[in-house]
């Protein structure tokens, strides 16, 4: 892995992606987080790459898988851990939970317990900012088993039709739940992808935050050449169960002993270094968005009809 000028400040943001959602696991067994959690333990160097190029107005549409992207893009970790406590301050006034994080101030336009509903989303607003001449750019971000939904494939065919300015990102963790990739689809995504004129593009290196930001940064100069629909493949790892807090290699349907390549090309498992040294910070900032949760108020009756439309 070549170490970029700005590798400590990506790394940064992965381990308190990484810390965040330990902390979530410390304290998930005591209720009072409000919600289930899907966690990126495993997938944080995605969204790290990925976001550390995004402006604060350009739009992302996230999986429920969110809380990497949601801290990638800029959203607030108190407002995150208030809303995963169920508390007034979180940043959907503790009615979304884990599954339904949104910080538009961000660009973080919210996220859905539907698989594949944020796409069509995305694509909505990637057609408004082509009617209105804008060039903020608009990223769909959704895992492999999207691609198996009906709204995914109508989704890519409008966008391919109207030559959409719209990124798709799959993360591609090999496994819907419980089943394998190869016992639910027929097709290869990016061959299935290129079917409908769209460019494809594939990155394998999905653990390391340092190789998805190059090979993103030289994708983004082809695509502000040419603004059209573009799809990224990146393979990643999910080291945690599909939902909750623990592991589930006892369930048969997958082996730790696939991981063990993954886990020792992981920077923040390998890179002990740089991960004391920015430790101490990162798990002040985290304790402090617990207080904040914790002295949050719950929502009362009045507040259970707002924003209700």
């Amino acid at each position: 892995m070549t170490k970029p000028n700005n590798y400590e400040a990506l790394y940064r943001q992965a381990l308190l992606i990484r810390r965040v959602e330990e902390e979530i696991i410390r304290l998930y067994p005591s209720d009072k987080v409000q919600s289930p959690v899907h966690l990126s333990i495993g997938q944080e160097a995605v969204a790290v790459g990925v976001c550390s190029l995004l402006k604060p107005e350009d739009r992302m549409f996230s999986t429920y898988r969110s809380h990497a992207f949601y801290l990638a893009k800029g959203g607030d970790l108190n407002a995150m851990m208030a809303e995963l406590f169920g508390k007034v301050d979180g940043c959907c006034g503790g009615k979304g939970g884990s599954m339904h994080l949104a910080y538009p101030k961000v660009g973080f336009m919210g996220t859905s317990a539907v698989v594949a509903s944020g796409i069509p989303n995305a694509v909505g607003n990637a057609y408004a900012n082509q009617i209105l001449g804008k060039s903020d750019l608009t990223v769909s971000v959704f895992g492999d088993g999207a691609t198996e939904e009906g709204v995914y494939h109508e989704s890519l065919n409008f966008a391919s039709l109207h030559k959409l300015p719209i990124i798709f990102i799959c993360e591609n963790n090999q496994f819907a739940v419980h089943t394998r990739l190869e016992s639910r689809q027929s097709y290869a995504i990016r061959e299935h992808v290129s079917s409908y004129g769209i460019d494809t593009f594939h990155i394998e290196d999905g653990y390391d935050f340092c190789t998805v930001q190059t090979q993103f940064v030289n994708i983004l100069a082809d695509y502000h050449d040419d603004p059209r629909p573009v799809f990224i493949e990146i393979d990643t790892c999910r080291y945690m169960e599909h939902v909750g807090p623990g592991e589930d290699f006892y369930g048969g349907y997958r082996d730790q002993r696939e991981h063990i390549e993954w886990r020792n090309s992981d920077p923040l498992l390998t890179d002990q270094q740089t991960y004391n040294a920015l430790l101490a910070e990162v798990n002040k900032q985290i304790d402090e968005s617990v207080a904040f949760a914790e002295a949050s108020p719950f929502p009362t009756i009045t507040d259970l009809y707002q924003d209700v439309y």
